[in-house]
């Protein structure tokens, strides 16, 4: 793999604005975009949600995680599903395809934005509750990222510039 480092890989919670923030990242980066969870859509044949309601949370985890492993993404911003940092084998090899760029989101902006949380089709546990897995999470999304950047309380537009200052700044990409 020569593209080394040359992608932006968007880590997060739910409803921290991966998608939304990566179409908009990838038109000011002057990259493509791709989406995990369509791409494990595509793969399974099934929507999220069904995935967890048929085969449970621990299957769309493993098809996450094979949908990463062959992962070969050029030149491209590419949003994870928010349950990709439990795969370390995972993170490993996108950390070796761009820079893990952290979506921090407050709970109290997440549960404003994540009305369908049931339905969502989210890797967790059945009892789980957001404030649970926020907690469990956080600690790995920070454990994995290179840079983090707050997106509570700010549009799409200044997370994406701010992800574009630390890339400016750390000289890890040329923008």
């Amino acid at each position: 793999m020569s593209h080394l480092r040359e992608n932006i890989i968007l880590i997060g919670m739910p409803g921290s604005g991966k998608s939304t923030v990566g179409v908009i990242l990838a038109k000011l980066a002057s990259q493509d975009f791709v989406d995990t969870d369509i791409l494990i859509q595509m793969s399974a044949g099934k929507s999220l949600q069904e995935i967890v309601d048929i085969d449970g949370y621990m299957a769309l985890r493993r098809i996450e995680e094979e949908v990463l492993l062959n992962l070969d993404a050029q030149n491209c911003v590419v949003a994870t599903g928010g349950s990709a940092v439990y795969s370390p084998a995972a993170m490993a090899h996108l950390k070796k395809m761009g820079v893990i760029v952290f979506l921090d989101v407050d709970i109290a902006t997440l549960k404003s934005r994540v009305r369908n949380y049931e339905t969502r089709g989210l890797a967790k546990r059945h009892e789980q509750t957001l404030e649970e897995l926020f907690s469990e999470r956080t600690a790995l999304y920070r454990k994995y990222a290179d840079i983090t950047v707050d997106g509570s309380g700010t549009t799409q537009e200044e997370v994406c510039e701010a992800v574009l200052t630390e890339l400016r700044a750390r000289k890890i990409m040329p923008f």
